[in-house]
């Protein structure tokens, strides 16, 4: 398969694994399961985020960046994982995170702390508005700063997703369906693009963690399609193409319910896997119960993409604990 033609500061651990979960099949009473391991990409208990900001910093190197600003939710995976690479990589960093000052240092917010970015609470303001004035404050004064935006889903973000596919593919599991959590789109159009160019012929099915799916539908044909041209493909992605469910927004983004609770200890005690609360937690759990209700067909062979996001598990200790 011809790689993907972007520069690339590599520091990802890849490729990542594909096992077979043959526990929770058995559990299941059917259907054929493997999982992407992309939750062990590496630095700062490793996530999707990883894959993107190998090409991410590379453009930020090419400009000549100097430090690194994005911005996410108070337990953003995006964030922690900017703040890796960033101290990897000698970059300074900012994450501005949505709300107010956390009580607690835990899950991915201890980690910013740990790993030296600057954390800036945005309060009740848009945390995205608040990184570009951080952003245009820096480059007034000469900082040379590089804004990366919400959950590295950028045209060059997500090309690192169709390099994942190819890498997939190289790894000679044959699926009928790709199921991930799916929210910024960056990870979902970059696998969309992937598919394209490789050949996948199977489904790729999006959980939508905080959007109705008409818009994210949308979103995620739009970024395919910027993501083509930046590939050199002369394509385009309508959302009608775009496999997106979002019957199980549940209490909304980041809320913890009966759903997410199930999928994080059914995968733990038949595979010994550890999810996130907020974004494979719940694909997770909608995956399960869409092999419940046959929507899934018992003989399909399906990969759920772990897209990472541990550390925010212990964020939840209080609902998780019981039981």
């Amino acid at each position: 398969m011809k790689p993907i033609q972007l520069p690339r500061v590599a520091f990802a651990h890849l490729p990542t694994a594909v096992e077979a979960m043959p526990r929770l099949s058995a559990h299941l009473g059917g259907a054929h399961l493997w999982v992407k391991r992309d939750d062990q990409t590496g630095i700062a208990f490793g996530g999707n985020k990883t894959r993107k900001l190998e090409f991410l910093l590379a453009e930020a190197q090419s400009h000549g960046a100097r430090s690194l600003i994005t911005w996410g939710a108070a337990q953003s995976n995006h964030c922690r994982q900017t703040a890796a690479a960033a101290a990897r990589n000698g970059f300074e960093c900012t994450v501005v995170l949505r709300g107010a000052p956390a009580e607690l240092f835990t899950g991915n917010i201890l980690l910013d702390h740990l790993l030296g970015a600057e954390v800036v609470w945005a309060g009740d303001r848009d945390p995205g508005v608040v990184a570009k004035e951080i952003f245009d404050n820096a480059w007034d004064d000469g900082r040379r700063p590089y804004l990366i935006p919400y959950g590295g889903s950028s045209p060059i973000g997500a090309a690192a997703y169709a390099a994942a596919m190819a890498e997939f593919l190289g790894q000679g599991v044959s699926v009928d369906r790709i199921v991930l959590a799916s929210s910024s789109g960056g990870t979902q159009s970059g696998l969309m693009v992937g598919a394209r160019l490789y050949g996948f012929e199977g489904r790729i099915t999006g959980i939508s963690v905080d959007q109705p799916a008409s818009a994210l539908r949308q979103q995620i044909a739009s970024l395919a399609t910027e993501t083509s041209a930046v590939l050199g493909q002369a394509t385009s992605f309508d959302p009608a193409q775009i496999n997106v469910n979002d019957q199980f927004l549940g209490g909304g983004y980041a809320v913890i319910g009966e759903l997410e609770i199930t999928a994080i200890r059914t995968f733990a005690r038949s595979e010994g896997l550890i999810l996130d609360p907020v974004y494979t937690g719940r694909a997770a759990g909608a995956m399960l119960e869409l092999i419940r209700t046959r929507d899934i067909d018992l003989d399909e062979r399906v990969l759920f993409w772990h897209t990472g996001g541990t550390p925010a598990i212990f964020a939840y200790a209080e609902e998780l604990a019981e039981g």
